[in-house]
């Protein structure tokens, strides 16, 4: 299955990379992490972002061998990192401070022969928001009388 982008730069799932988890659910403000394990060692992976609502496919992050990555434009790096195993076939892309803009799915992406391999793509869904904060009665002020149990036991009566 090939997918032809805008620019005439063909993308093609292969079988070569594999993806995990599928799909993500997560919070606003919270972080998540997806995997993308290689048959055989490569240089660097590549990470997209295809957004259903903006109908587009954003280039996010490049990271070799060596952990040194070079980012897309206007992509935070406080935001976005990867993380390679010293094996080169696994690397784990970190998106911290979500938010529902990130909702999108997500690829990782190796170049062999002039054409970009994709893994199979983790969705990203359904930033929730964080939940309406809740607000605690005060405690009452009316003093309170406590006995302890050896003063318990030595009364009678």
């Amino acid at each position: 299955l090939c997918i032809l982008v805008s620019f005439s730069l063909g993308f093609c799932t292969n079988l070569l990379l594999s993806q995990t988890p599928e799909h993500i659910l997560a919070q606003t403000n919270n972080k998540t992490e997806m995997l993308c394990e290689l048959k055989k060692e490569h240089a660097g992976v590549y990470w997209y972002r295809w957004s259903q609502e903006r109908q587009n496919f954003e280039f996010l992050i490049f990271s070799n061998s060596f952990g040194k990555a070079m980012y897309g434009a206007n992509i935070s790096q406080d935001k976005f990192s990867v993380h390679g195993a010293s094996s080169r076939t696994s690397y784990s892309l970190h998106i911290s401070h979500l938010h529902a803009s990130d909702n999108g799915t997500y690829y990782c992406s190796i170049s062999q022969s002039s054409q970009l391999l994709l893994g199979s793509g983790t969705r990203l869904a359904d930033v929730l928001p964080l939940p309406p904060k809740t607000t605690q009665a005060p405690l009452s002020k009316k003093p309170m009388r406590c006995v302890t149990k050896s003063k318990a036991a030595g009364k009678k009566g």
